[in-house]
């Protein structure tokens, strides 16, 4: 992967905007286009009108014919090269700097903006869409203190503000003057908090993937998840919950069982991207709390739904069928903003993106498509 210069790319994504990209496929049309009726010409203008000269032109049309039809089944029926590239760098925020992945730099459609979960997680798993989604620009990046980005240790910086204050960011190195925001889980209480408090213009879509837009609710959904478990799990769960041993190892085995129904829904994947990619638990301690269903840090009071009818942009909120973020309460969410749909991934968990990558791809790009039009 290269390093970009957003200066350059920037300023070559606002030209795209403004005008039609010139692609290897129409390239070659207009070319063949051209060299056939040039050729029709000669033959009608030529004065040799014998059957050889006129056997030579046909050959000629034909192999022309036969290249642009090669060149086609490699080039035309699938994207260009160019929309899989991605490249990779390093960008300046308030507190440090941001590893960011951009994808599709040459695309045409409005960019996507992705915003991982945690706090402390990895936009590593985003690399599931590099594939799925190609239409567009992707943009996705480690929250600082995590992942690829810097880790300064500034606990001043461990809140939703500097989370707001990077998207800034980015929009302005990148700009990104127009864009669709996607925010999972975590990365949802940033992309709501964006759009109720950040320069939403330009924004022309939110999505909530399996959003944490009110603690005390998500709370209230795992106490629902847990009592669907064995009563053996729910036991031990509150037993060392009220004991506050999170680290003990029937608890940790209970957690697991817990993630293992209702964060994955499927047999976990692997994704090369995130290999050797490190998020940060001190940050989701912090926080959040030891495990997805007990919060003791400082969002454990977080709750954004008497605002929620403050977006003013389109909203999807997108959820797994088991996810801990409960279909039900996406509608009830959903119920809030004025202008919101809902979309439920069946057979998957809070990591619908993982769990069910495909339908999760195809339903982001169909809603994306919509708005566009």
């Amino acid at each position: 992967m290269k390093m970009v210069n957003l200066t350059t790319w920037s300023a070559s994504f606002r030209q795209q905007r403004s005008v039609a990209p010139w692609t290897w496929p129409s390239r070659m049309m207009v070319v063949f286009s051209y060299l056939s009726t040039g050729m029709h010409g000669i033959q009608e203008m030529s004065t040799l009108e014998s059957h050889t000269s006129r056997s030579i032109l046909d050959l000629m049309r034909m192999v022309l014919l036969s290249a642009f039809l090669l060149f086609c089944t490699s080039a035309c029926s699938s994207p260009p090269e160019a929309r899989q590239q991605t490249i990779d760098g390093m960008l300046d925020v308030p507190g440090g700097r941001i590893y960011y992945e951009l994808s599709n730099p040459e695309a045409e459609g409005i960019p996507l903006l992705l915003i991982h979960g945690g706090p402390g997680g990895t936009s590593c798993g985003f690399g599931l869409l590099d594939d799925l989604i190609l239409d567009r620009p992707v943009i996705r990046y480690d929250q600082l203190e995590t992942g690829k980005s810097d880790r300064p240790g500034n606990r001043e910086n461990w809140n939703i503000g500097q989370s707001v204050a990077e998207i800034e960011a980015i929009r302005e190195v990148m700009g990104l003057d127009e864009l669709h925001i996607l925010g999972l889980s975590w990365g949802g209480s940033v992309a709501a908090e964006y759009g109720l408090e950040g320069d939403t213009t330009g924004v022309h879509s939110i999505i909530l993937g399996g959003p944490l837009l009110s603690t005390p609710i998500w709370l209230e959904d795992a106490a629902v998840l847990v009592s669907e478990m064995p009563l053996e799990l729910q036991n031990t769960i509150r037993l060392h919950e009220n004991a506050g041993t999170y680290s003990h190892p029937d608890y940790v085995a209970a957690t697991d069982s817990f993630y293992s129904r209702f964060l994955y829904h499927q047999p976990e994947k692997d994704v090369p991207e995130c290999q050797g990619v490190r998020g940060n638990s001190e940050v989701y301690n912090t926080m959040w709390g030891p495990t997805e269903f007990a919060s003791t840090g400082t969002l454990l009071n977080f709750d954004r739904t008497d605002r929620l009818h403050e977006l003013n942009m389109p909203v999807l909120f997108i959820a797994g069928e088991f996810d801990e973020a409960r279909p039900e309460t996406m509608h009830r969410f959903a119920s809030l903003v004025p202008n919101a749909e809902v979309e439920i991934i069946a057979d998957a968990g809070h990591m619908a993106m993982i769990d069910k990558p495909e339908e999760y791809a195809a339903v982001v790009s169909s809603y994306l498509r919509s708005i566009e039009q």
